[in-house]
């Protein structure tokens, strides 16, 4: 099978047709993918109709299911969570900040797939940034600096009971259920090479990045604060427009991504599988 990709005019992201992932891949088609999901960042598959159990069988084709430790699985099929929001919501849109999914983790997830099943016909698009980018982009006086440091993780910001979904969190449809574990930290390397590329990237984010290990928080937030902007800058960034039907898989360690909204009396419905690191081989 030779498979149709497009590349965006963008710093990451492509377009795949030519597979049908209803089915089950073959070894020479999962590796395909794999090499174009690699070099390309994200990859969007459109005009997927997958049901449930299409979602997971392409999952597995890429690596071990993933945790979601704070989203409710779907019946039936434990990791698989919704991201939801009805027509009529007025809660906070959700995960609006740059993150990468589960940084907080020992092992966070490598990549996440979501399948877009209600699309709103306007509004929702997702944003990519590329981090191996914005890496390269800093001055090398900033590189030498940061090459030996640590970022402290927390999902404290969003998911503490005092957190953005905690306890005052009112009136959202989507399954979150926060946990004084949220309170925990995790350290990684802010100049994070990737495992199987072998390049760097920037890994930190405002959604989970609370502090510096080792630096006093005076001198770490105003340089976790610039940090935030430049990862998020404009020749970084790729806008991901939805359409029904569309499967797309990202690199978390190597792409931060945020929500957007404008879809307001809109229903919007995804399905949401994150993807752990592949066993060495």
């Amino acid at each position: 099978m030779t498979l149709n990709v497009a590349v965006q005019p963008a710093p990451c992201g492509a377009l795949v047709r030519g597979v049908d992932l209803r089915r089950p891949l073959d070894d020479s088609t999962a590796c395909e993918i794999r090499h174009h999901w690699l070099q390309h960042l994200v990859l969007a598959f459109p005009d997927q109709p997958m049901s449930v159990d299409d979602l997971e069988r392409f999952a597995s084709s890429v690596g071990p299911f993933g945790p979601d430790p704070y989203f409710e699985a779907i019946p039936g099929h434990p990791h698989v969570a919704q991201v939801k929001r009805e027509a009529d919501e007025t809660s906070s849109l959700f995960a609006d900040n740059f993150h990468s999914d589960w940084s907080f983790l020992a092992s966070p997830p490598a990549a996440t797939l979501l399948y877009g099943d209600i699309i709103p016909p306007v509004g929702g698009d997702t944003l990519f940034a590329n981090q191996y980018l914005a890496w390269d982009a800093l001055p090398a006086a900033m590189k030498s600096m940061l090459a030996d440091r640590q970022g402290v993780h927390s999902a404290r910001r969003g998911y503490s009971r005092q957190g953005r979904y905690g306890e005052n969190d009112k009136g959202r449809s989507m399954a979150i259920r926060y946990d004084d574990s949220a309170l925990a930290t995790q350290l990684h390397p802010i100049a994070r090479r990737h495992p199987e590329t072998g390049r760097t990237a920037l890994f930190v984010s405002p959604g989970y990045t609370i502090a510096i290990a080792g630096m006093p928080d005076d001198e770490a937030q105003p340089l976790l604060l610039e940090l935030f902007k430049h990862q998020a800058k404009a020749e970084f960034v790729y806008a991901h427009r939805w359409s029904q039907g569309t499967l797309l898989m990202w690199d978390n360690r190597c792409l931060v991504h945020a929500a957007t909204g404008g879809y307001d009396g809109h229903r919007r419905l995804l399905h949401r599988i994150t993807v752990g690191e592949r066993p060495a081989s």
